[in-house]
């Protein structure tokens, strides 16, 4: 049975905030990352209908600064988690889990530090969360021809949400112009004023230091592909994080949860509906 998508609008810590919401049953919260174009519906699209179909309450909010979201006064990352919480306030959830895609990864992290309402964390590939591999110290600049590089040379335009696309998405299966058109329809002036004020601000502080302090059941989820947070750092994550496990998809880059749908939505929704000790 098909299972209806809603999408709304709520008021959340005094910004208007657009989200997708399908499904009855055990939630599950996900956040998507910070390209310029980034939305719930360019990074979750049908992800959020085939969870719900498969038994949770899936809430996918455009977190502030992207998408159909107001943008906040503060572009911190920290602006962003606050927002997550007071979301999840706002919809009364007891219990959750998250499906953090980049640095949604990174803000379901810190979330769950220290909120005992957050059950399972599902951790897409993130720049920034990992431990850098030894001996690697990171560029004040990025890298010419990475993502990073085109998040702060880029100005919108089709072409160049086309191109970014390409450095993200390494199955040619998940790649097409209708994503590249909603993905530059997002990449608007009022998002990229954002990103400019994001990029204004830095890089937000390593986390991954604390990372051993999580006792949530977690599911690090990775693309064998991603040039922006190679394999090895994903292996350096997982011992930081007890009982955790990793999965690597072939064919896929930074967004499995779009370079492989079904396997990614199948490995996701098993995690979820395994059975743990508490």
């Amino acid at each position: 049975m098909a299972v209806e998508v809603q999408k709304k609008h709520a008021t959340v810590v005094g910004l208007r905030t657009y989200y997708w919401q399908a499904g009855d049953g055990p939630v599950l919260l996900m956040l998507h990352g910070q390209l310029p174009g980034s939305c719930v519906g360019v990074e979750w699209g049908d992800q959020v209908r085939r969870c719900a179909e498969a038994g949770f309450s899936v809430y996918a909010p455009d977190v502030p600064g992207f998408g159909q979201t107001d943008n906040p006064a503060d572009f911190s990352i920290d602006t962003r988690i606050a927002h997550a919480r007071a979301f999840a306030d706002y919809f009364g959830f007891d219990r959750y889990s998250i499906w953090g895609s980049s640095m949604g990864s990174y803000m379901a992290c810190a979330m769950a530090l220290d909120d005992r309402r957050i059950h399972k964390l599902i951790l897409n590939p993130s720049t920034l969360l990992p431990p850098q591999l030894p001996g690697v110290t990171p560029s004040a600049t990025p890298m010419p021809g990475t993502v990073s590089a085109a998040v702060h040379d880029f100005a919108p335009s089709l072409e160049n949400s086309r191109t970014m696309l390409k450095l993200v998405l390494k199955n040619p299966a998940a790649y097409s112009d209708e994503l590249v058109q909603l993905f530059a329809k997002s990449w608007n002036e009022k998002n990229q004023a954002a990103n400019r004020g994001r990029i204004a601000l830095g890089t937000p502080k390593p986390i991954h230091s604390e990372l051993p302090r999580l006792r949530n059941p977690a599911l690090l989820l990775w693309g064998a592909d991603d040039r922006s947070s190679v394999t090895e750092r994903a292996v350096l994550m997982q011992r930081l994080i007890a009982g955790s496990e990793l999965h690597v998809l072939s064919a896929c880059g930074h967004w499995p949860q779009v370079d492989q749908r079904d396997r990614s939505r199948q490995i996701v929704t098993q995690f979820l509906q395994a059975q743990t000790r508490e």
